[in-house]
């Protein structure tokens, strides 16, 4: 090998630290540690090995301590705030990981990281050889030359001095006079005001380079030219604050920069402290392979070839997985992604009617649909794609409409040759998020029956905590990445296309490996899933059915009064306009709402109040924590409150609701997400109909434009106080089970126990207090907290608290038992088996480890009534399904179900809809379910 060969990989450890460590998420090691940093570092170099192997390689860092920029300019990175606590803890472990993985870790006292890189990319230039710069970090490219590559790890962008050129508008040799124009904010380095990264490049074009500016800068007009004028005696500091210097002085010989042995007894040390066992097996297996030729090729079918042909896979992609899925570690035992990729693209009869027969003889398929619309309501197909066996998949494209594009079959003709497959329960069939594609097939007439998976559903079962699309899903039960996107065949951004615009070929390959990617996942998630009894129930009897029963609903949908919406919209419109006129006569004058920099001036400035806290940029903050602190002494705090409500409630109901009426179904219809909240709360979307306020006036009204058509009505049916009696049970204590089971008022029991009165004796104002505490103590509130809530002394809170737990000691013995199930498991469970992940359980920071515990408490309830009512919905579905009644589900909120019913099945369907409620389980306590009935929404809550 000649000397021009060679290659020196340079890797930026800061820049490759802050981007692992806010790309990932928090990951904790057994023992609490933080570790995401550690974790993305190791990956990326790992990553930055296979894509540049070079001759000499380095990892360089900052030092400790000052430089000489610092002797330059007394403020440089005066404006860095201080490194999280979670990733200092890990920087000392990830030097150490990384010298055990065998690279050379560089660090010159009293010189930046970029200038021993830029140095080093010089010695590296007049040697010959080439030189890769990893990094984030733009300043370097001003290295940037035809020997010296720069390359973003996260972005995949690779520069050479065009790069440089087309992506800054100027080139390398004029990115210095770049940067000391538009400043570097991170490190605290002033440009000039008013000048962006595009009238920077604009400026170097035109004058050549800032030497050429400066001599010419009377000539520059308006207020570029102004504050151009400003900065000439600062631009020649900023010129030398961003040049990165390349003669420093180094104590090491450039050519000493080899990759060294690994040293694995150090490193599965650190990987088994870490908790990275697929890391461990992929380093530390790669280490042990034979070189080529000792031993024969692994044969075609075996687990060694899978692997390899997905490694094949991930370098034709050039993504980074283990960064772009954040947070997600391969399982230990991965089943190896079949990568055979045998894909058909259907365009004649004869195919479709071999792969029909083929579905219908299947043990179990995948299908999935290519579509107009993410809104499944409106959603027109495109395409089908399935899969009936690993590695192998098809796609039927349907109505895409570029110029060009060859015949395709008939939609009709299809969907009527796959219509009784699709309905034939007997017939298994699995699917990423079902739910959307049941619903798209839906609106063509077909009624599915027989998806008896999805893998959006069991990846949620299994692991609540983690990712569920399909990405995140192929990385860590198939050990597979680099799957192609939806932006990969359709753009994105502006210049994106609709996906009938598709190239067919380009299409068929996204689809079908969709199909084939989904069964296959499937293949290695069910096994994890039925193993486990607990959770096999709660996918099989649980989230399999409610998924149906959500569909239903949400075809449903729910009527609403468009032209009382609207009478309220201009009443609260004119509220608004009321309130304004309040807040500037408290203010002393005019002034915009809606601006937090006028507000904090009139707040804080004018009006002489004491900022409660800040904005990340130093200013006070005016938000609504603020504003509630504030309303307590103020009241123009409080108006603006009351502004914000109004003026929310306006805008995301009474203006927004009409314009969500279907075309077609003159109904609204929402979204329920079930894989969202790790308690297994359901989140409704598009639009939200959880979080109408039911506490204000104008907030309950909007319930009133939730109407029943003519001659039906409107049934709220609700769990009464279910997640008190869900704590009673969970934790047995006595007087609670009790209390219940003498149908007493919980509140007032608890006021009694705690203010040593009779339940007759006790205030309106103590049964005030009992419930705060009720509620607050199992939400895990603090003494603070509750005296904060109660508006009382802590120290009155503290023994308030003393004697809840006094009276209630079973409560106090759930919550310590449950703690340590958490600290020990890192999950806790609900009554029926839902795992309820807690990964801060263990962390070190304390404020997140805190409120895990907080969780820990609150968690088996608010889990425990997401499974019940999932459990009600899918007990009065079924029993309507077999009565063939009329009346519908309409909503879900919370711990209650709304139905509409016409008026003659209504003495019928209400007692029995309580009495389906009440019955779904059996605890320690009644369940109670409290049903009301009337016009609208509101009459009948």
């Amino acid at each position: 090998m000649t000397e021009a060969q060679k290659t020196i990989l340079l890797v930026d450890f800061s820049g490759y630290l802050y981007r692992a460590f806010f790309a990932i998420k928090s990951m904790t090691s057994p023992a609490g540690e933080p570790t995401n940093a550690i974790y993305g570092v190791v990956n990326m170099l790992r990553k930055a090995k296979q894509d540049f192997p070079s001759d000499y390689i380095a990892c360089v860092l900052d030092p400790k301590g000052k430089t000489f920029r610092d002797e330059i300019y007394a403020d440089y990175k005066a404006t860095r705030s201080a490194m999280p606590e979670d990733l200092a803890s890990q920087i000392e472990p990830l030097i150490e990981t990384i010298g055990a993985l065998g690279w050379p870790i560089v660090v010159v006292d009293g010189v930046e990281a970029d200038d021993v890189i830029g140095t080093i990319a010089a010695m590296a230039r007049r040697e010959g050889w080439k030189t890769i710069i990893s990094t984030g970090d733009k300043d370097l490219t001003q290295l940037v030359d035809e020997r010296t590559l720069w390359v973003n790890t996260m972005s995949g962008d690779r520069l050479g001095p065009e790069g440089v050129k087309e992506k800054f508008g100027v080139p390398p040799e004029r990115i210095i006079d770049y940067l000391a124009l538009v400043g570097d904010t991170v490190d605290n380095v002033p440009g000039v005001d008013k000048v962006g990264p595009k009238t920077a490049a604009k400026l170097i074009q035109e004058y050549g380079s800032l030497d050429g500016l400066m001599a010419n800068a009377a000539q520059v007009k308006g207020a570029v030219g102004e504050n151009l004028r400003k900065a000439l005696d600062w631009l020649p500091t900023a010129k030398t604050l961003v040049t990165v210097k390349c003669d420093v002085e180094l104590p090491f010989a450039v050519e000493t920069l080899v990759e060294r042995d690994i040293d694995r007894e150090k490193l599965l040390g650190l990987f088994e402290r870490f908790g990275f066992r697929t890391l461990r097996d992929a380093i530390l297996k790669t280490e042990d392979a034979p070189e080529k030729g000792d031993a024969p090729a692994p044969a075609a079918d075996s687990d060694e070839a899978k692997r390899a042909a997905g490694a094949r896979v991930q370098e034709k992609k050039g993504r980074n997985f283990a960064i772009l899925n954040a947070g997600i570690d391969t399982v230990a035992d991965a089943v190896p992604f079949v990568d055979t990729r045998n894909y058909e693209t259907i365009l004649d009869g004869e195919a479709l009617e071999r792969w029909a027969r083929k579905l219908e003889a299947a043990t179990l398929a995948s299908v999935d649909t290519e579509t107009t619309s993410l809104d499944p309501m409106l959603a027109e197909i495109v395409g089908i794609s399935f899969s009936a066996a690993p590695g192998e998949g098809a796609y039927i494209p349907l109505t895409h409409r570029y110029a060009g594009a060859p015949d395709q079959l008939p939609i009709e003709g299809v969907l009527a040759r796959l219509k009784p497959w699709l309905e034939d329960a007997s017939k298994a069939k699995v699917g990423q998020n079902t739910k959307y594609d049941r619903q798209v097939f839906a609106s063509y007439g077909i009624a599915t029956r027989g998806f008896l998976h999805d893998t959006l559903l069991e990846s949620y079962v299994f692991q609540s905590h983690q990712r569920h699309d399909m990405d995140a899903l192929a990385t860590r039960f198939l050990g597979a990445s680099g799957l192609m996107q939806y932006t990969d065949v359709a753009g994105k951004g502006a210049s994106s296309i609709p996906f009938d615009q598709v190239d067919i070929a380009r299409a068929a390959a996204y689809s079908a490996e969709d199909a084939d990617v989904t069964l296959q996942i499937h293949g290695a998630l069910w096994p994890r899933v039925e193993a486990d009894a607990k959770l096999k129930r709660i996918y099989a009897d649980i989230e399999i059915p409610v998924s149906s029963v959500l569909l239903t609903m949400e075809r449903n949908g729910v009527l609403i009064d468009g032209q009382l919406l609207a009478k309220q919209g201009q009443e609260l419109g004119q509220k608004m306009l009321d309130l304004e006129r309040k807040a500037h006569e408290l203010a002393g004058g005019p002034f915009n709402l809606g601006s937090p920099k006028q507000l904090a001036e009139i707040l804080f400035v004018r009006m002489g109040l004491k900022a409660v806290k800040k904005t990340p940029s130093g200013a006070p903050s005016t938000d609504e924590e603020v504003l509630e602190k504030l309303a307590e002494d103020h009241p123009l705090a409080r108006t603006l409150l009351d502004h914000r409500s109004v003026s929310k409630l306006k805008s995301t109901y009474t203006d927004k609701l009409p314009r969500m009426v279907h075309p077609k179904t003159g109904r609204v219809h929402t979204n329920y997400a079930q894989a969202v909240a790790v308690t297994g709360r359901l989140s409704s979307n598009d639009p939200n109909l959880q979080n109408i306020p039911v506490r204000t006036t104008e907030g309950r009204r909007i319930r009133e434009a939730f109407v029943a058509p003519a001659a039906s009505k409107i049934v709220s049916a609700d769990y009464s106080q279910i997640e008190l009696r869900i704590m009673a049970h969970l934790s047995g204590d006595k007087s609670l089970i009790d209390a219940f089971s003498r149908g007493e008022d919980i509140h007032r029991h608890t006021a009694a126990e705690v203010f040593g009165a009779t339940t007759d004796e006790v205030t309106s104002e103590q049964r005030r207090y009992a419930k705060v505490i009720n509620f607050g103590l199992i939400y895990g509130m603090s003494a603070f907290g509750l005296a904060g809530n109660l508006g009382i002394e802590r120290s009155a809170a503290a023994s308030y608290m003393d004697k809840y737990f006094a009276r209630y000691p079973g409560v106090a013995q759930y919550m310590d038992r449950t703690r340590q199930e958490a600290k020990e498991h890192g999950y806790v469970e609900t009554v029926f088996g839902r795992r309820l992940w807690l990964p801060d359980i263990n962390s070190g920071n304390a404020p997140r480890r805190q409120g895990a515990e907080r969780q820990a408490i609150n968690a088996p309830m608010q889990g425990t009534a997401a499974d019940l009512i999932k459990l009600a919905m899918i007990a009065v579905q079924g029993w309507l399904e077999r009565e063939k009644l009329a009346t519908k589900l309409v909503m879900q909120v919370h711990d209650e179900l709304v139905l509409e019913v016409p008026e003659n099945e209504l003495d019928r369907v209400k007692p029995e809809v309580e009495k389906l409620m009440m019955g779904v389980a059996t605890l320690d306590v009644p369940l109670v379910v409290e049903a009301g009935v009337g016009d609208n929404w509101e009459k009948a809550h």
